[in-house]
């Protein structure tokens, strides 16, 4: 199992991301735990579902979890650092003025979407 401080760190980091941006946890935590942890496109589904199970994705996330794709641990702590990490997110883009704000959220997704394409 990977170190709880890591998970909790990447929950922490999307939660800012998704705070400042808006942008939904997938667009940061797929990405992530493929290429930094090394999870499967399905076990970062699943798993990024069961960080957001609350209140959007209790039964996709249970269908994955039926098919062994949910990594119940790296959840749990992703979602800890989710929570104080969208707070801080938060805080900083209701500062931001909406352009500059606009950029930051089109950069974040034009190098997610190259990364995902063209690079394994």
């Amino acid at each position: 199992m990977t170190n709880p401080t890591l998970y909790i760190v990447l929950g922490f980091v999307s939660g800012v991301l998704s705070g400042l941006l808006g942008v939904g946890g997938a667009i940061i935590l797929i990405p992530a735990l493929i290429y930094l942890f090394g999870f499967s496109q399905h076990m970062a589904q699943g798993t990024t579902l069961a960080v957001m199970v609350p209140p959007i994705g209790i039964l996709a996330a249970w269908m994955y979890y039926k098919h062994g794709a949910v990594n119940l641990n790296g959840a749990l702590f992703i979602c800890m650092g989710f929570i104080i990490g969208g707070l801080c997110g938060a805080g900083l883009a209701v500062n931001i003025p909406a352009e500059p704000l606009k950029k930051i959220f089109g950069i974040l997704l034009t190098i997610t979407g190259l990364r995902m394409i063209f690079f394994k």
